[in-house]
C-alpha cells in the first residue's frame, strides 16, 4: 500500500503557493499557470490557508467582490486540515469523501509543507492499485 510521501514523490512538480497578502487574482492566475483547482497559502514557510475554486465561486463572485483589490487572505480557507506523509491513499481517500475536500495538504511532524494531494491524485493511485491487483490475480488463475 502506497503512501502520501510515496505518491508525492512519483508526482513531482513544484509546490504551488501564493502568499496571503496576494490579490486573488494573482493566485487565479498561479492556479491557472500550474492547472490546479487549489493553492496552499503560505506565510514565509508556514502554512496559513488553502484557496480553492471553491472559495473564489462562493466568497468573491457571489459578493460581488473584485478579484483584483480582495487579498488571498480575505477568503481563504484558514481552517487547513492536513495529512502527514506516512498516511495511506486509502486513509486520505476517506478523509476527502467525508470531510468533502478535494485537496488535501501534506505535512510532516515538523509543520514543514510537503506537498497537496488532491482527488484526481487519490483516485488514480486507486485505480492503479486496483488494476495490479487484478492483472496479480489473473496471473495466479492462468497459471
Amino acid at each position: 500500500m502506497k503512501t502520501l510521501r510515496q505518491l508525492l514523490a512519483d508526482k513531482g512538480g513544484p509546490l504551488v503557493m501564493v502568499s496571503p497578502d496576494d490579490a486573488v487574482f494573482h493566485a487565479l492566475q498561479v492556479m491557472a499557470d500550474h492547472n490546479v483547482g487549489a493553492v496552499l497559502v503560505l506565510d514565509g514557510k508556514q502554512l496559513v490557508g488553502i484557496f480553492t475554486e471553491r472559495d473564489y465561486a462562493r466568497k468573491v463572485i457571489l459578493y460581488g467582490k473584485a478579484s483584483r483589490d480582495t487579498r488571498v487572505r480575505e477568503i481563504m480557507s484558514d481552517k487547513v486540515l492536513y495529512v502527514t506523509p506516512e498516511r495511506s491513499i486509502d486513509e486520505c481517500m476517506a478523509i476527502m469523501t467525508e470531510k468533502h475536500f478535494r485537496h488535501l495538504p501534506v505535512l510532516d511532524d515538523d509543520g514543514r509543507v510537503l506537498g497537496v494531494v488532491s482527488i484526481g491524485d487519490v483516485v488514480k493511485e486507486t485505480i492503479c492499485q486496483q488494476q495490479f491487483i487484478i492483472e496479480q490475480m489473473e496471473k495466479y488463475i492462468t497459471g
